[in-house]
């Protein structure tokens, strides 16, 4: 299969244009969004949008309660899906919540978050991946910038982007307890990454991502034509989607205040992957869904 994105081939990073569009039913049909046609804007120029209030506080309460108990029955676990801080004991993602657990599934298939990302990447769409994400008070690390797609395009073979992220807030996220960043604008432009794939490289980035992280030029370029940064706070049950490409990072967490969150990748149907494209071996199913990729929800014509 052609490569369009390619990545961590060169010894110089490239930046270049996307090559899809950012929504991929046709803007002539907004009158028929789940969402508005200002918020449907702002997600095509800026390659994120913050949702409010669309889980009721009992739906959030108990969606609270879940990652806690989930966390608890973790603790003592050793699994490559339980992944811990890089200097200390404590968990930092739960992977493939939506596969081990019936609640999480569900709530991955949850028709009110379906019909938004159905628009968005108009088709049928499938979980490529989930987890969970805590990163507790004073203890929890920084996430360096990257672009998620560069790394599923390269590790993974997702071949194109018609895919994004929708992250709920299960705590209150404030610019002090270390939130999600984004660079508005950044998904319009592709960086081709310096350095090879090393061997279940996943084993570390997941902890600490080193490779497919854009040099400090490039990073700078998407800064200076976004003219900002924006960091996603707000109060729990906040849904931040965002786009494959949007480059995005976190800081660490320096405050007594956790800032936990439910992570679901939704990946179009018709992008499923293929072999990686720069990468060393395909990644574990927990982090890259391949065998299980039925369309979630009811079927749906899309235009």
């Amino acid at each position: 299969m052609e490569d369009f994105y390619p990545s961590r081939i060169s010894e110089k990073p490239q930046i270049k244009k996307r090559k899809d569009p950012v929504i991929h039913t046709d803007r002539k049909n907004d009158d028929e969004a789940p969402l508005t046609k200002d918020q449907l804007d702002f997600y095509e120029e800026n390659g994120f949008l913050q949702i409010k209030n669309l889980f009721s506080d009992e739906e959030m309460a108990t969606m609270q309660k879940g990652i806690f108990e989930l966390q608890e029955s973790k603790s003592g676990v050793q699994s490559e899906k339980v992944i811990r801080e890089p200097n200390s004991n404590e968990i930092r993602s739960i992977f493939a919540v939506d596969q081990d657990s019936e609640y999480f599934k569900k709530i991955a298939a949850d028709q009110r978050l379906l019909d938004i990302v159905n628009h968005l990447l108009g088709s049928d769409v499938y979980v490529h991946q989930s987890r969970i994400n805590y990163k507790p008070g004073f203890s929890g690390k920084e996430f360096n910038w990257h672009s998620d797609f560069e790394t599923w395009h390269t590790e993974d073979g997702m071949p194109r982007m018609r895919a994004l992220s929708m992250s709920i807030a299960l705590s209150d996220n404030y610019v002090h307890n270390g939130p999600l960043m984004l660079v508005p604008g950044s998904h319009k432009y592709y960086v081709s990454c310096v350095g090879a794939t090393p061997e279940d490289n996943y084993k570390e980035s997941l902890k600490a991502q080193k490779v497919g992280v854009p040099d400090n030029d490039s990073l700078t370029w998407l800064f200076d034509q976004g003219g900002n940064l924006s960091v996603a706070t707000g109060k729990a049950g906040t849904i931040t989607i965002f786009e494959s490409n949007t480059m995005h990072a976190s800081t660490s967490n320096m405050t007594p205040y956790p800032r936990n969150n439910l992570f679901m990748v939704y990946n179009s149907v018709e992008n499923k992957l293929v072999e990686p494209f720069a990468g060393a071996g395909e990644r574990p199913e927990y982090i890259a869904v391949r065998k299980t990729s039925e369309p979630l929800g009811k079927e749906k014509t899309h235009k």
